[in-house]
């Protein structure tokens, strides 16, 4: 029998409109416009990479030692796109399940105020991840068939717990990453550029849902936490498979099927995801979301 949420960590939570009213502020003051916050006429900078070199899913394999330096910042730009573009997936995702959850509730309120603000800032991400690609000059990584697919199904039934708990799981494995690439000068300014906006304003998105998940777990029954459980699980696999999309291989000459199979073995990659989610997992856990029968696809994709 799975162990019920536990509670506790809900002491100190900040009064909701309080900490609405806070981040409100926060949006005013520290928020930006891609548009206009990046120049996207500049030159890209020869011999950068998209991402930090020890990020890309065939590090540390055999193929990854075929490559000439060229392919390798070749394959890293092609990497950054296509987890932009899992980003962009999933934030279209979070803007309607964002919309569907202040349609119910009083637009007076902060909190709900708050909300609005966040669409409008996954809108601006959205533009700036879909921006990035057309300058890069790679192609779409689109998520495939059954992804999408998936993607329409979670929008239309992710609600309460798990909107949150699948929220907090995209917003935090694209933060612990982009952080790390921001300060690395040894990326592309452009792919810097891109980190340091999403992480500055996704970090309010962060304490919105952290806060929320934690005043809605204490309220939940068993079988609201076994679904939330479930449908989070669900999310955290299908986000870590479809990361790095198989055709960019191809545009370093290696086979895609080949490609991931090397990247799906790779030790290196399974603990960069593990690194990736390694200050979420314990968050989840101690709200009853990770744990029972379900913690099954959290290992499957190498987060635990």
């Amino acid at each position: 029998m799975s162990a019920p949420a536990r509670t506790g960590s809900k002491t100190n939570l900040a009064d909701r409109e309080d900490t609405a009213r806070r981040l409100l502020k926060s949006s005013v003051t520290t928020s930006y416009d891609p548009s206009i916050d990046i120049d996207w006429d500049a030159p890209l900078v020869e011999g950068r990479y998209g991402i930090v070199p020890e990020r890309v899913s065939l590090y540390g394999t055999p193929l990854w030692d075929g490559l000439t330096e060229e392919q390798r910042i070749t394959l890293s730009v092609h990497e950054f796109c296509s987890v932009a573009r899992i980003g962009l997936w999933f934030e279209m995702i979070l803007m309607q399940m964002l919309l569907r959850y202040a349609y119910d509730r009083d637009p007076r309120r902060a909190h709900i105020q708050y909300a609005l603000v966040e669409i409008a800032d996954e809108c601006r991400h959205s533009m700036m991840f879909a921006k990035a690609t057309e300058r890069y000059g790679v192609p779409d990584y689109a998520p495939r068939r059954l992804t999408h697919e998936q993607g329409r199904l979670m929008k239309t039934i992710g609600t309460g717990p798990a909107m949150f708990a699948g929220t907090l799981y995209v917003e935090e494995i694209l933060d612990q990453l982009q952080r790390e690439g921001m300060r690395d000068e040894r990326v592309q300014p452009l792919s810097r550029m891109i980190n340091k906006i999403h992480v500055t304003e996704e970090a309010r998105h962060v304490r919105y849902a952290r806060e929320e998940l934690q005043r809605i777990m204490p309220r939940t029954n068993r079988a609201e936490r076994a679904w939330a459980r479930y449908l989070t699980a669900r999310i955290a696999f299908v986000v870590a498979r479809n990361l790095v999309h198989p055709e960019v291989y191809r545009s370093v000459g290696i086979d895609p099927a080949v490609g991931r199979k090397a990247a799906l073995a790779n030790p290196h990659h399974h603990e960069m995801l593990r690194w990736s989610s390694r200050k979420l997992v314990p968050f989840l856990r101690e709200q009853g979301i990770v744990g029972g029968p379900t913690e099954t696809l959290w290992k499957r994709a190498h987060l635990i």
